[in-house]
């Protein structure tokens, strides 16, 4: 009889629809990957082969399959928001165990780990070497931890290079040897007839032609400030109109460079080179000669040894890297005036770089490297258990799970500040649900028909 293939086709249509109305209620469901249900036909087959005249035993549900394919990337204005771009899936953990999700909607609680709204933590790889000088931040890639930030105040750190690039006017008349000619701010005289030369004075502006102030940091993060004054020169081996002396007070007090000597050593400077000297080629650009009346090598950075401050800081070492400042015909400017120092500051959140790497942001502008997020991945995602919560848990049909950086092998990029969209489509999903209405309709009516069947039988006398 009919009945159970109907019932079994029933059964069919109502998986569908439980499938289609999951997907509809997951429409905006972050991270959320579509359903379907597959199903296979039954046969009931004695040993050896089916008949030929086997009508068919109805229908099963084979698999309600996942489809993994890439949402829409949805901008939000929360920077803790992450989305992935490509394969692969966050790794959380809680108390109870390790799993694995798309959605990439979390925050902070209380004790600054970063976690998603069900309460499990973001892992990362953690730091294992902090970049320097000359090496980049690198990673532990056989352990994860949970993302935490802390609340604690960021500490200093101290200025050790000011990058400063300047253009120096070449309009500006210069000194020779001591006597100024024809600028009446170096000399004493009237304007155009030879003085005697004005000492450098920075309370006297007319004994420099620029200045330009910049602050910088000791290693408790006390600020200073330091003032940089610019003469024009003439030098007898330093072509005409192309040498400038350069000062640095700190705070008020003079300091002199300390690597001028022509060996390449660092050393104290002599008796009266206050001095730094900056020499220009007739193009305009720095150059790198030696100035015989002063003594003083001309190079495009200079250097200040042990500046002590007033605050209990270690002294500071500092150099004053002047590459790319030009003397052309035109103003005065300050291209670049930068420093490598920060003050202390306090935790005003974190962002994600697209390889993954987490970056506390402080309120002095400075950034930590806290560690870089881990995306995993698997041969069979569908293999995948489905645990709720947009979380999956790993499985024997899945396959060995890999973690790794992303953008790499098969693993997708991070985007800060966004959120990856539920791959359901509406229109679809309600042609689903007629097929499947009209499905459960027709097996309705094959039980209907089966009934009627059997009552004619029952009313033969």
């Amino acid at each position: 009889m009919p009945f159970k293939i109907a019932l079994s086709g029933l059964h069919a249509a109502s998986m569908d629809l439980n499938v289609t109305g999951n997907n509809i209620a997951n429409a905006n469901t972050v991270g959320f990957k579509q359903s379907r249900a597959e199903f296979v036909d039954v046969y009931a087959s004695a040993y050896g082969a089916v008949s030929a005249i086997t009508s068919g035993s109805g229908v099963r549900t084979d698999n309600v399959r996942q489809m993994f394919s890439q949402g829409n990337v949805e901008y939000t204005d929360n920077s803790s928001d992450l989305a992935i771009t490509g394969q692969g899936f966050f790794v959380v953990k809680d108390s109870k165990g390790r799993y694995l999700t798309r959605n990439g909607t979390f925050g902070l609680d209380r004790d600054g780990y970063v976690n998603n709204a069900t309460g499990q933590n973001l892992q990362i790889f953690p730091v294992a070497n902090a970049a320097t000088a000359t090496t980049p931040t690198t990673f532990n890639y056989g352990t994860l931890t949970d993302l935490q930030l802390s609340n604690t105040i960021g500490a200093p750190v101290a200025t050790t290079t000011v990058l400063a690039n300047f253009n120096l006017d070449a309009n500006i008349d210069a000194s020779i040897n001591g006597n100024y000619t024809g600028n009446s701010l170096y000399s004493s005289a009237a304007a155009g007839v030879p003085g005697t030369a004005l000492a450098f004075n920075p309370a006297n502006t007319a004994t420099y032609d620029y200045s330009t102030a910049t602050t910088i940091y000791d290693s408790l993060g006390a600020s200073h400030t330091a003032m940089m004054y610019f003469r024009k020169v003439t030098d007898v081996v330093i072509p005409v109109n192309n040498a400038w002396q350069t000062y640095l007070y700190v705070d008020g007090t003079l300091i002199r460079p300390s690597n001028t000597n022509t060996a390449g050593s660092v050393t104290s400077e002599a008796a009266g080179t206050d001095a730094g000297l900056l020499s220009f080629s007739t193009n305009g650009t720095l150059s790198a000669t030696t100035s015989s009346s002063t003594g003083l090598p001309v190079r495009t950075t200079l250097a200040y040894s042990r500046i002590t401050t007033t605050t209990g800081s270690a002294p500071i070492d500092l150099t004053i890297d002047f590459g790319g400042t030009t003397q052309y015909g035109s103003d005065f400017a300050a291209n670049t005036l930068s420093q490598d120092g920060f003050s202390t500051g306090r935790l005003t959140g974190f962002d994600v770089e697209g390889n993954g790497q987490v970056f506390a942001r402080y309120t002095n502008g400075n950034r930590t490297v806290l560690g870089m997020v881990a995306l995993a991945n698997v041969p069979n995602p569908q293999g995948l258990r489905q645990k709720g919560d947009s979380l999956w848990t790993e499985s024997f049909e899945a396959g060995d799970t890999v973690i790794g950086q992303p953008g790499t092998a098969s693993l997708g990029l991070i985007q800060s500040g966004a959120l990856e969209s539920s791959t359901v489509e509406i229109a679809d999903q309600l042609v689903n649900l007629i097929v499947a209405q009209r499905n459960y309709q027709a097996n309705a009516q094959v039980i209907q028909a089966a009934d009627q069947i059997t009552q004619t039988l029952m009313n033969i006398r």
